[in-house]
C-alpha cells in the first residue's frame, strides 16, 4: 500500500513539512514524481517515520537517529554501544536535575522561614 505525502502526515500527525524535513536530511527517500498525480509513499517510509518519532521522543537527536537507522544491517554489538552512550547521557542529565532539584528545595526551606521581607533569600543566592 503506497499513500500520498498528506495522507501520510495525517496519519502521523506530523506536518507535511515534517516529512520533507526528514527527506531533505536523507532519513527518509522521497520517492520519484510520477508523470501525472503525486509521488506515493511506501509503507516502509511510513514505518521509518514512525521509527522516526519513536526515537526523538526517547531523546535521541536526529544526528543519531541517522546513526541508528545506518546501524540497522549491522551486528547489534554497535547499536548497543550507541544505546550505552546515550543512557550515560541520559543519566548525567538526571544527576544534574536531581542536583538543581535539591538546591531549589533549600533556597524555598529558606523562603519558607525567612521573616524578614525586604529580602528574598532565592534572589540573595543568585548575587554575586
Amino acid at each position: 500500500m503506497t499513500r500520498t505525502i498528506s495522507k501520510i502526515a495525517k496519519e502521523l500527525n506530523v506536518s507535511v513539512e515534517t516529512i520533507r524535513f526528514y527527506e531533505r536530511k536523507n532519513l527518509i527517500a522521497q520517492p520519484n514524481k510520477p508523470e501525472t498525480g503525486y509521488r506515493q509513499y511506501p509503507n516502509e517510509t511510513v514505518d521509518r517515520i514512525r521509527f522516526i518519532k519513536r526515537a526523538q521522543d526517547l531523546g535521541f537527536t536526529l544526528n543519531e537517529i541517522a546513526n541508528l537507522l545506518s546501524l540497522n544491517d549491522r551486528p547489534c554489538g554497535q547499536v548497543q554501544e550507541l544505546a550505552e552512550h546515550k543512557l550515560s547521557t541520559v543519566k548525567e542529565k538526571m544527576a544534574d536535575l536531581r542536583r538543581l532539584e535539591n538546591a531549589l528545595q533549600a533556597l524555598l526551606t529558606q523562603c519558607l522561614i525567612n521573616d524578614d521581607d525586604s529580602h528574598c533569600p532565592i534572589i540573595d543566592s543568585l548575587l554575586p
